[in-house]
């Protein structure tokens, strides 16, 4: 069978990632700004930004099961017709001031998002039919340097947002979405180039299994629990940023640079953080990654300064990044080839609904509770987390790979 080049699928998917959150950080910077806009009331201005986490979490296990049916490449082209599609709704949604047109816009760039997300997956996989002989290292490496792809966007993403925003006078933000139509374009255009044939199971490879016997597996729960609780915390603190920013006197500018500084956080160690996976193992890093997320909480409840949304923000894009691509890299042992779809479209399956759940109460909980008091929401579930990793790590030896 031929071998595909890992280098250029690696290229291609990294590219793919840096378009996918350039639209993602404008799609950050604004939702909010916009729904407090158009919104029949302030509590609901995170609604459409929570509808982009609905439409993925609906998405994703349909995407998973299509693109084991038809194959990567096929499936995430699919899924870029969709991020056209929303930025092009968003737009006319801003100009006719439709709430409820914004939040269906939201709604399709969430199934956009949802099989973007596939993006670290299809890299494990390009690893998998590579040359490398460490297959286990070679996915954590792949899934991390496409996953720096992201920090383009955290240069391009906020500086593309404020070029737009009074692109369509009087019309404010409505160019930012035409972008994000535009960027969708490119990275729909970039996939048809993915060189990764479908792979039929081997004939080795053993039966798959019931999925709830595959999720009961500790290697399983940790992987779960640390992607859910990264992403989740997260998304809070950087959806409800904006607002408290705005809140405190802060103009959109200072907002857009805090996120872009966020953004650059979560993909920047995504040159290194594969090595250091293969070297430390993946435990390790998402305890790490949980003791930063705690430092951007002790930040932000320390003082509402610019300096400490900056910190804050950055750190807390650290902690995603290496608690999200090791609980990633720590899923890939959980699952056999026969078991791959089912297990990774459950996995963002319940990713999403935390984050869809999250998403729409952070407007009405900044609005009830303010923004110190939301950022101790959060500190249990990190707690919890850098437990869990330190003891299955301490369970399998300095590095562990067994499942």
């Amino acid at each position: 069978m031929r071998t595909p080049s890992l280098v250029r699928n690696v290229a291609i998917l990294a590219s793919c990632q840096a378009f996918f959150f350039m639209a993602n950080t404008i799609l950050i910077t604004t939702s909010g700004l916009v729904g407090l806009t158009i919104a029949p009331n302030p509590a609901m201005a995170t609604i459409p930004l929570a509808s982009q986490f609905l439409g993925t979490m609906l998405a994703t296990m349909p995407a998973s099961l299509l693109m084991g049916r038809i194959g990567r490449r096929a499936g995430l082209v699919i899924g870029g017709l969709f991020g056209i599609a929303s930025g092009l709704l968003g737009a006319y949604a801003i100009v006719q001031a439709s709430f409820g047109l914004f939040i269906a816009a939201g709604l399709l760039y969430g199934v956009f998002a949802a099989f973007s997300q596939y993006y670290r997956f299809t890299a494990a996989d390009a690893a998998d039919q590579s040359a490398a002989t460490d297959k286990m290292a070679a996915r954590a490496r792949a899934i991390s340097l496409v996953m720096a792809g992201g920090l383009v966007a955290g240069f391009l993403g906020p500086e593309l947002a404020k070029a737009t925003q009074n692109l369509m006078p009087p019309f404010i933000f409505a160019g930012c979405y035409l972008a994000i139509a535009v960027v969708a374009l490119f990275a729909t255009v970039t996939l048809l180039f993915l060189d990764l044939p479908m792979v039929a199971a081997k004939a080795s490879d053993a039966p798959a299994r019931p999925l709830l016997l595959i999720i009961r597996q500790p290697v399983a729960i940790t992987a779960f629990a640390s992607a859910l609780v990264a992403y989740v915390t997260m998304n809070l603190l950087m959806t409800m940023t904006p607002l408290a920013m705005l809140a405190c006197g802060f103009a959109f500018a200072d907002s857009a640079t805090v996120i872009q500084w966020h953004v650059v956080g979560m993909f920047a160690p995504s040159f290194f953080t594969g090595s250091l996976i293969a070297r430390f193992g993946a435990e390790r890093m998402i305890a790490l990654g949980g003791v930063l997320m705690l430092g951007c909480i002790g930040i932000n409840m320390a003082g509402i300064e610019l300096a400490n949304f900056l910190a804050s923000l950055f750190l807390l894009g650290l902690g995603w990044n290496f608690m999200f691509i090791g609980g990633t890299t720590l899923l890939t042992r959980a699952h056999r080839g026969s078991e791959k779809a089912k297990v990774q479209g459950f996995n963002d399956l319940c990713l999403f609904t935390a984050v869809t759940m999250s998403a729409a109460a952070s407007g009405a909980l900044h609005e009830w509770l303010s923004w110190q008091p939301m950022n101790l929401l959060a500190m249990p579930l990190v707690l919890a987390v850098i437990a869990m990793a330190l003891l299955r790590h301490r369970s399998q030896g300095p590095v562990g790979t067994a499942a």
